[in-house]
C-alpha cells in the first residue's frame, strides 16, 4: 500500500531510530541490474551521499551521469575521480544553486533543451544551518528555501522531461532525499496566517526543529503531488538514508558538537555506502508501488502521523496553495495539471 493508505506509525522515534540503525537490512541490487543507456541527474553529487550514490549508479553501468552542483570546481574534481573509475561513462557537471530560483530554472531549461533522454533524477542537495540565514532574493530562511521550496520547484520542473524523455512504457524516476526526522514535528495548523512566512522569523529559529520541519513539508507536498502524477509516467518517492556517519552535514557545527556527532556516528551511524543504497533502491529497484511514498530502511512506510488528521489534511491544502503561489512565476500549477491530464 502507498504511504498515505497505511496506518500512522505508533512506534516511538527512539524505537524507529534503533530499527533503522541496527536491525534493517540493505536491499542491494541484483548482479543483473543494468543501467546501460540510461541518464541520471544527482543534485549535490560531488560529495557525501550524493557522490556515493553516483558511484553506485555508475557501478550498475549507467551510461550518462549529470552532477548538478553549486560549485563547478568541486563538481569537476568529483567528476574527474568518477571518470577515472568509470571511463566508459559520460559524466558531466552542470551548475545549479538551490538557493536561487533563477539558477534552478536555468538548469531545468538546459535539461529540456540538451538532454534527449532522462531516466532518473535524485534530488539530494540539502542544508542544515546552525544559524538563521535568510535568502536575499526570496527572504525565506535558507533551510526551508533549499530543502523544501527550491527542491519542490526543481522536482516539478523535471517532471515533464522525466515523462517524455524516458523510453515508452518505462516511467521516469524522481527520488527526493528525505529524513526520518520528518516524523518528529507536527504539521502546523491551517489558518489565516501564512504557513511559509511563519518559518522566516529569526526570533523563533531553532536549527534542529527547522531542519525536521523542512523535511516534513516535503512529506505534505508529496502527499498531494502524487494525485497529479501517474506512476505510469513518473514514479516519485522520498528516500530516507537514516543517520549516516561521515557525510559532512555537521561541518558548520562548532567543534565540540562535531566531536560528539563523530562519536555518536561511530557508535550508531550507517556507512555512506549503506546510506546511499537507499537512494539506488528508491530510484532503481522499487517500482510503482513506491509512487507517492516515503521509503525508510528500504521499505514503504507511513508519512508523519500529523498528515492523517483532519487538521493535517487542511494544512496540506493550505501548504499546496501557498507553495504553488510562491512558485507561480514558473507556472508550476500548470505543469502539475498537465501531468494529471496524461
Amino acid at each position: 500500500m502507498a504511504s498515505k493508505d497505511l496506518p500512522p506509525l505508533t512506534a516511538s522515534f527512539p524505537n524507529i531510530f534503533f530499527h533503522n540503525q541496527f536491525i534493517a537490512k540493505p536491499n542491494w541490487p541484483h548482479e543483473s541490474t543494468d543501467l546501460s543507456g540510461k541518464v541520471a541527474i544527482i543534485t549535490g553529487g560531488n560529495t557525501g551521499l550524493g557522490y556515493e550514490c553516483a558511484t553506485q549508479l555508475l557501478s550498475l553501468h549507467l551510461t550518462h551521469l549529470i552532477l548538478a552542483v553549486r560549485s563547478p570546481t568541486k563538481g569537476e574534481a568529483a567528476a574527474s575521480q568518477l571518470r577515472t573509475a568509470y571511463p566508459k561513462a559520460i559524466i558531466d557537471v552542470w551548475p545549479v544553486d538551490m538557493a536561487s530560483y533563477d539558477s534552478i530554472q536555468t538548469f531545468a531549461k538546459r535539461v529540456e533543451s540538451q538532454l534527449p533522454r532522462l531516466d532518473i533524477a535524485i534530488l539530494n542537495a540539502g542544508i542544515r544551518n546552525i544559524k538563521f540565514i535568510p535568502v536575499p532574493s526570496t527572504r525565506h530562511e535558507e533551510t526551508i528555501q533549499v530543502n523544501y521550496l527550491s527542491t519542490m520547484l526543481l522536482a516539478i520542473l523535471l517532471l515533464p522531461g522525466l515523462k517524455s524523455k524516458s523510453p515508452a512504457g518505462t516511467p521516469g524516476r524522481l527520488t527526493i532525499v528525505g529524513a526520518a526526522l520528518a516524523l518528529l514535528p507536527t504539521l502546523p495548523s491551517a489558518g489565516d496566517t501564512s504557513l511559509l512566512t511563519s518559518f522566516d522569523s529569526p526570533d523563533k529559529y531553532n536549527a534542529h526543529e527547522q531542519y525536521c520541519m523542512s523535511k516534513l513539508l516535503v512529506h505534505a507536498f508529496l502527499y498531494k503531488l502524487a494525485d497529479y502524477v501517474s506512476a505510469d509516467d513518473v514514479v516519485v518517492n522520498i528516500a530516507d538514508p537514516a543517520f549516516v556517519k561521515g557525510t559532512g552535514i555537521t561541518r558548520d557545527v562548532p567543534i565540540f558538537g562535531r566531536i560528539l556527532m563523530a562519536l555518536f556516528g561511530a557508535l550508531c551511524g550507517r556507512t555512506v555506502r549503506v546510506g546511499a543504497s537507499t537512494f539506488v533502491d528508491a530510484a532503481v529497484l522499487k517500482g510503482s508501488e513506491s509512487h507517492g511514498c516515503f521509503l525508510m530502511s528500504w521499505k514503504v512506510e507511513p508519512f508523519n502521523s500529523s498528515l492523517y488528521t483532519p487538521d493535517g489534511k487542511q494544512t496540506i491544502e493550505q501548504l499546496w496553495r501557498e507553495t504553488t503561489d510562491e512558485l507561480a512565476f514558473a507556472k508550476v500549477q500548470g505543469i502539475v495539471e498537465s501531468m494529471k491530464r496524461g
